[in-house]
């Protein structure tokens, strides 16, 4: 049998409470969202917007096809590649760090 004093109404306003809470926290901190058009304001997972983290750049170029024919390159002899595209619509394929320095010599004998 429902109580009709009300008290069943508590527990989801404190949740719908909470939430809010934590939502103004979030937003005061800076943790807005944003759309991929615009740049980051607040808080980011990568300080900077070419970050990628354990990738890194073993060649940046104008055309998609040439990072394929790149990344089948390095696959061939090996290294796992893959490719991102930058702000600037340019494309980068990226290789572990501790494969960068082979994968950088192989393209520019390419």
């Amino acid at each position: 049998m429902a109580t009709s004093d009300g008290w069943y109404l508590i527990g989801p306003l404190i949740a719908v409470g909470l939430v809010g809470f934590l939502g103004a926290v979030f937003w005061r901190m800076g943790l807005q969202p944003t759309g991929a058009e615009t740049a980051p304001d607040g808080l980011a997972i990568f300080g900077d917007p070419d970050d990628y983290g354990l990738l890194w750049p073993a060649a940046v170029t104008d055309a998609p096809e040439v990072a394929d024919e790149i990344r089948r390159l390095l696959s061939e002899a090996g290294i796992r590649a893959t490719k991102a595209i930058r702000r600037d619509g340019r494309v980068s394929v990226l290789v572990f760090s501790e494969e960068v320095e082979e994968a950088r010599r192989l393209v520019a004998s390419f």
